[in-house]
């Protein structure tokens, strides 16, 4: 009988373990920090163009920003809080996909637009005046719909929606 339940156990403790390695291998598999996404529109004089966009709020976050990542759905992006309200430096380095950086001032107002960034390259991208946040998108995209400085920007950021 002893040795049933040592066979029995032992069972148990290998269906345990295969149960731990594949619960380990779909955390390991899972983005690290995965963020929640969060709308936010701009109004041009096209319309209004919806986002769904990551927060990078922490030192970390916005270290990291979108670098290592191979694709940028259109319609999604990442948006950086420097509040307060400072002059911003950014740069591509680490980042392969090329973007356009929307630098928002504090009201909500578009001050300035990088477009189609240089992937992988440490040339500094400022600001060139105070800004609250940075919104990066895919490349192409002010373009595409219209987004111009000047425009405005719905967010909790900045006050609105």
């Amino acid at each position: 009988m002893n040795s049933d339940r040592k066979a029995a156990r032992s069972a148990a403790q290998g269906w345990l373990a295969a149960i731990l390695v594949i619960i380990g291998c779909v955390l390991a598999s899972a983005p690290v920090g995965a963020a929640s996404f969060q709308p936010l529109e701009i109004v041009t004089k096209n319309g209004v163009q919806v986002f769904s966009v990551e927060m990078a709020t922490t030192e970390e976050e916005k270290q990291t920003g979108l670098m290592y990542r191979k694709e940028l759905a259109d319609g999604k992006g990442m948006l950086f809080d420097f509040n307060p309200e400072q002059e911003v430096s950014m740069w591509m380095k680490n980042t392969y996909v090329s973007l356009d950086m929307i630098f928002i001032r504090a009201d909500g107002r578009i001050l300035r637009i990088a477009e189609n960034t240089e992937p992988l390259s440490t040339k500094i991208i400022s600001s060139r005046g105070p800004a609250r946040a940075v919104l990066e998108v895919v490349a192409g995209t002010a373009q595409k719909y219209g987004i111009r400085p000047g425009d405005r920007v719905g967010h909790p950021l900045f006050g609105s929606k």
